[in-house]
């Protein structure tokens, strides 16, 4: 049995991450919960999405009391993620056995990861590449923007993975003069309420242990706080190929 401290421990050092960087929530607390603690897939994308909605609210609080957000892409994410996450949570139920929605969840939590490693590592790129070409038209951005939501929603509530490094990159292209701290903000504010539709939707399948929600929000509710405060301070190439190099081996674990 995992005694707590592992679980309080892995909730401070993730809620960092993801209050620095708007990555490192699922991308590394689903395979924390499910190799070193030994949960099932399914139980163990539901626990991180109800840990991770109720975290990245009390990021999201403090970020708006800093002015950060931008609330208009996230309501253009968020119309097309919520439908995105209830039509996966629909396939996962008529999927009917616990095996197979277990190895479906496997494989494409690894196949995520292996995804958003180079999103990580290779987003400064993708940034200055999107600033030099012709701005998208402000329709053209806006239709992108749900399109990337609906994408988004359909990982987020298969793996639990994608919403921070890979939203993150797309969010760089699609944006790419509105300031890092911004979108990082965004980001957090759009996986509130996908992470409760897409939570919720895994708890009514019984995929939710509250004991270790508990045990995780101790770590990462002061871990989030640190890490907002700490946005932009660190060297981001460091994080940026810590990061990624961990979730490539990690993903390739996964498969």
């Amino acid at each position: 049995m995992v005694h707590g401290w592992v679980y309080v421990l892995s909730g401070l050092l993730v809620g960092f991450l993801v209050g620095m960087t708007g990555v490192g929530g699922g991308s590394l607390m689903t395979p924390i919960l499910i190799l070193l603690c030994g949960v099932k897939p399914q139980t163990a994308v539901g626990t991180d999405l109800i840990y991770a909605a109720v975290t990245k609210l009390v990021g999201t609080t403090f970020n708006r009391h800093l002015g950060t957000i931008d609330w208009r892409i996230v309501g253009w994410l968020m119309a097309g993620s919520i439908p995105g996450a209830l039509i996966c949570l629909i396939f996962l139920h008529h999927t009917g056995s616990s095996a197979a929605v277990s190895h479906i969840i496997h494989v494409a939590l690894g196949i995520s990861l292996l995804i958003t490693s180079p999103a990580i590592l290779f987003r400064p790129y993708l940034q200055r590449w999107a600033s030099q070409r012709a701005v998208y038209g402000r329709r053209r951005v806006r239709f992108l923007t749900v399109v990337l939501g609906l994408i988004l929603g359909g990982m987020v509530a298969l793996s639990s993975v994608g919403a921070g490094a890979i939203g993150m990159a797309a969010l760089v292209m699609l944006y790419p003069s509105v300031p890092m701290r911004t979108l990082v903000a965004v980001d957090v504010a759009h996986a509130v309420p996908l992470a409760f539709v897409a939570g919720g939707g895994h708890w009514l399948e019984g995929a939710l242990d509250v004991r270790t929600i508990a045990w995780l929000l101790c770590g990462s509710i002061p871990g989030i706080l640190l890490g907002t405060l700490c946005a932009g301070k660190c060297h981001e190439a460091v994080q940026r190929w810590v990061l990624g190099v961990l979730l490539a081996v990690i993903g390739l674990r996964m498969i």
